[in-house]
């Protein structure tokens, strides 16, 4: 509410409504404004506060396909870490796979960085746009009608919106069920770890028995450190987090191996569960997009880059009017990406981790891959643009 005014339930009329600004909903803000929908014409809604969000310490993967989308919306560059290259194996297997920048001609195959730091930057854009901030606060009701959605805040205030957009999907344990759902009965153990031996710009992916294990470099104070997202068995997740830090760092460096050296430092971990659960959802007046659509399990880092050509896209087509023929084209649009880019990374959660004699297969697959350049470069494309 405006400084001065004497309504107590205001009412904000807009053309689209966001829920959840997170990186997907601000960039989703930001694309509507760069396709010319004044920023006032749009509200972005959200239960935490700009400060809360900004202090977000996870690391976020970005491939270099979404640092181009960040920039064409003025959120690009920002403090990240480039990766160069991506070395891919299998624990107790031979064979691997070596992406490199200079295969693709690409500044980097992506990027590293902190999710505050995203969020700062696009609420940047967002806010020297003029875009409408409702935090905190909460969506408590939605109605949809013929020509509108009034959505009513927890706040007492409502919004009446040509269009409304779910873009805040929470962590896979919190989520009802979707049309596509599997829970992987693993959990990912996250921190920030060093080593005695980094490899500056080099990012690891390891599958193990248990599920895939992540190295992400990730520059910090210490000097070269990675960001760690390590799957397993949530009952063995649970273990790992009750270890303390000598112990934690030494079944780590079994698990990974001495490529890089002796794990020497870590920082505090914690845990969430992993599954698969995706819909494309929508209906004359709202739509989902991001991981209120497709909740993916983390392996190759392809969750939050799905959500910002999700963003991309949907801006595109509401440009052209704020309406039910806009979403049904996004959602044309989209199909083709999300499911091409889900079924890669549902593949790839599973295989590894199904015992049997297909896991040497899949160990010197790898090594085909590193020799197969065409195929190589058809992966480094969908990884870092998704399906064009």
């Amino acid at each position: 509410m405006d400084e001065g005014s004497t309504m107590t339930n205001p009412l904000h009329d807009v053309d689209v409504a966001i829920c959840g600004a997170g990186p997907v909903g601000l960039a989703l803000a930001g694309f509507l404004v760069r396709r010319g929908i004044a920023g006032a014409r749009i509200a972005l809604i959200d239960g935490k506060s700009l400060d809360q969000a900004t202090a977000d310490p996870r690391s976020i993967a970005l491939s270099w396909g979404s640092a181009q989308l960040l920039q064409e919306i003025g959120a690009w560059p920002l403090a990240a870490t480039p990766i160069h290259e991506i070395h891919v194996s299998r624990r107790g297997q031979l064979g691997r796979s070596l992406m490199r920048r200079d295969d693709h001609d690409v500044p980097a195959l992506g990027y590293v960085t902190r999710y505050g730091a995203v969020v700062d930057a696009l609420a940047k854009v967002c806010g020297q746009a003029g875009v409408l901030m409702l935090r905190p606060a909460r969506v408590a009701s939605l109605d949809e009608q013929p020509d509108a959605v009034q959505l009513h805040l927890d706040d007492g205030s409502t919004v009446r919106a040509r269009v409304a957009v779910q873009a805040e999907g929470g962590l896979f344990g919190a989520q009802d069920q979707r049309a596509r759902s599997r829970d992987y009965e693993q959990s990912a153990v996250i921190a920030r770890v060093t080593t005695a031996l980094p490899i500056a710009h080099r990012a690891f992916e390891r599958f193990t028995d248990e599920g895939p294990l992540a190295l992400l470099p990730e520059d910090g104070a210490d000097g070269h450190g990675y960001a760690l997202v390590w799957c397993m068995r949530p009952e063995r997740a649970q273990a790992i987090l009750a270890l303390d830090d000598a112990r934690f760092l030494t079944q780590l460096g079994e698990a990974f191996g001495a490529r890089l050296g002796a794990f020497t430092k870590v920082s505090p971990r914690s845990a969430f569960p992993l599954g698969l659960n995706a819909e494309a959802r929508a209906t004359a007046r709202t739509v989902a997009i991001g991981n209120a659509a497709q909740t993916l399990h983390p392996v190759a880092g392809q969750g939050l880059n799905l959500g910002l050509r999700d963003a991309a896209v949907l801006a595109r087509q509401l440009a052209r009017g704020a309406d039910p023929d806009a979403i049904a084209r996004f959602t044309d649009d989209r199909a083709g990406d999300r499911r091409t880019t889900i079924g890669l990374t549902d593949t790839m959660a599973r295989a590894f981790t199904i015992p049997g004699p297909l896991q040497p297969l899949l160990g010197l697959s790898l090594a085909a891959l590193d020799l197969t350049r065409p195929a190589r470069t058809l992966l480094a494309d969908l990884m870092m643009f998704g399906r064009r």
